[in-house]
């Protein structure tokens, strides 16, 4: 999956997939944000139901994709 947003900064790819991380600490879920627990979840459940891998890669002002991977059946 790819968007062509502004993109995630290198220092906060590692961080991503963290359980509650959010880049923009200012929308926080008091403010009408989100609760960070997305990417996390997704890759539970890619890695650990599906024995799969997923990972991004990103260019900041131009594009965000995402990979993933799963085993053959």
């Amino acid at each position: 999956m790819e968007n062509t947003g502004e993109g995630i900064k290198p220092e906060h790819i590692d961080r991503i997939f963290d359980r509650f991380y959010r880049i923009d600490k200012s929308r926080s879920s008091r403010n009408g944000g989100r609760s960070g627990l997305g990417l996390a979840i997704a890759k539970s459940i890619v890695e650990n139901i599906y024995g799969g891998n997923i990972s991004v890669e990103s260019t900041v002002g131009e594009k965000t994709t995402f990979y993933v991977t799963l085993p053959k059946a």
